[in-house]
């Protein structure tokens, strides 16, 4: 296993981290344990959580995978042995604090608590902000994200945010924080403002990143590599997508956009022929679709993490094998084209 810097701190994070949002719907907590006790074994020490899973979210699900991992720890007594990350909710969701979800002063003392809690432990080693209180454009929203907010508003809750961590921090509750779903202008205020009042300064940019999504290039990728502020890519494999398995409208039975409850707004025919292209790349230099995508994240100089997700052992086993595959010149060439193609297929 590889390891890298997790932005200017002292912790070094294994290339591949284990996603975890599965576990408490598509996964036991048998499959939960079985994937932590492999993980490990293969040298994965960053595992990465949130309040609002298992996904697909839902107020029954609502922190049945911190659940798990909490209880992993309880059976397994090697907390010492994780770099553990978990994420508070931003505002949306009902069923969360009754949906008075800013994220504010109020809010983290209340998520931090439950995810303590759950996660049976004292301390979070990366406590992150899902999505920001005004919006981003992820999860389907880029085609019309049209930013328009109070500017003084937006840092004066940055300041307030900062603040708490740092309490948080000198509590011993946290040890460093980061930021998810953020955007250039966001990610560049959050540091401005830490500097300018000597708060805690973010570790971290966990942002959507694969084959298919690259819109953290090239504005956040030149932040994150000149401001020690690494990325956390999360879907590298675009919701299992980029294996194929759903091209032609196939579904497989217990696969998850076979089961997912929420409109995908990845479908689409530009979507598919992307996918095929990719797919045949790896055909024709004799790789696995999935090891080549992860791969090629793992390439880029601004990731710290990329954050593999699996629903049986097969996958995780494959995922991580990724760690050891160096994609050819001449197959980054190719992949460049096919971009240059489909620039933006969802």
């Amino acid at each position: 296993m590889e390891y890298r810097k997790l932005g200017r701190t002292d912790l070094k994070i294994s290339a591949i981290g284990l996603g975890t949002m599965t576990w408490g719907f598509q996964n036991t907590q048998a499959d939960g344990f079985k994937q932590m006790d492999y993980a490990l074994e293969r040298g994965i020490n960053f595992f990465d959580t949130a309040e609002m899973y298992a996904i697909p979210p839902s107020a029954e699900t609502f922190g049945t995978t911190e659940t798990i991992i909490g209880n992993w720890f309880a059976s397994r007594q090697n907390r010492d042995k994780v770099i553990l990350a978990t994420k508070i909710a931003g505002p949306g969701l009902p069923w969360i604090r009754e949906g008075n979800n800013e994220i504010n002063k109020k809010n983290i003392h209340l998520a931090i608590e439950g995810s303590l809690k759950r996660l049976k432990t004292d301390y979070i080693d990366l406590y992150q902000l899902h999505w920001p209180n005004r919006g981003s454009y992820h999860f389907g929203q880029i085609w019309d994200y049209a930013p328009k907010f109070d500017v003084q508003e937006q840092e004066d809750n940055f300041l307030e945010v900062l603040q708490t961590m740092q309490a948080l921090i000198q509590a011993g509750k946290i040890r460093h924080f980061g930021v998810s779903n953020e955007t250039a202008w966001g990610l560049m205020k959050w540091l401005q403002i830490a500097r300018q009042h000597n708060l805690p300064r973010i570790a971290s940019i966990q942002n959507e990143y694969s084959l298919l999504c690259r819109q953290f290039e090239p504005d956040l990728g030149e932040i994150a590599t000149h401001e020690d502020c690494g990325l956390l890519a999360w879907s590298p494999l675009c919701r299992g997508m980029l294996s194929g398995k759903y091209l032609n409208g196939a579904r497989p039975e217990g696969a998850r956009l076979t089961i997912e409850t929420r409109a995908e707004h990845r479908i689409h025919p530009i979507t598919d022929a992307a996918i095929s292209k990719y797919v045949e790349l790896a055909k024709q230099h004799e790789l696995d679709a999935c090891q080549m995508a992860l791969s090629f994240v793992n390439s880029k100089p601004f990731v710290s993490s990329t954050l593999i997700g699996a629903t049986n052992m097969a996958q995780l086993k494959s995922n991580i094998d990724a760690i050891s595959l160096t994609l050819p010149v001449e197959l980054h060439e190719e992949i460049e084209k096919v971009r240059r193609e489909y620039p933006m297929p969802f």
